[in-house]
């Protein structure tokens, strides 16, 4: 029996599409999973490579993958791009993160670590509020 060796996981707000191929690069997965089916999906899967485009929750999941096992790698939603062979769907999206994953000249962003994202947060909604300030000053003028 073949053994599902990559996840390409297309990540979106409830609804999250993965594509999972052999190590001969045939696929055996394409399905969609709810948020609060992801757990038990990958607890029972075997430890593979899961590739997702980084962002916020990706974040989040790629530590939650990682506890489970898997060899987890975030990368830039613009290098994906160039591996996208038809429409943008969520389906042809995690085909492309599954492709882009597997290449040896990939480059990857490191997966930030809960605090490190609650920082950056902080950081993020300081820079906002004086923006505001900002133009609020500059209005008064």
């Amino acid at each position: 029996m073949n053994e599902i060796t990559t996840i390409g996981i297309d990540l979106a707000k409830s609804v999250f599409q993965l594509h999972g191929i052999d190590a001969e690069a045939r696929v055996l997965l394409r399905r969609q999973l709810r948020r609060s089916q992801m757990p038990e999906f990958f607890q029972r899967q075997s430890p593979c490579l899961i590739g997702m485009e980084a962002c916020a929750s990706a974040h989040y999941w790629a530590r939650e993958l990682t506890i489970l096992g898997h060899d987890v790698r975030l990368m830039q939603p613009s290098y994906v791009k160039a591996y996208v062979k038809r429409g943008k769907t969520d389906a042809a999206d995690a085909a492309a993160i599954c492709e882009a994953v597997s290449r040896p000249s990939m480059r990857f962003v490191p997966v930030k670590s809960e605090n490190t994202q609650a920082l950056l947060m902080t950081h993020k909604a300081r820079e906002f509020l004086v923006r505001q300030q900002t133009r609020i000053v500059s209005a008064s003028c």
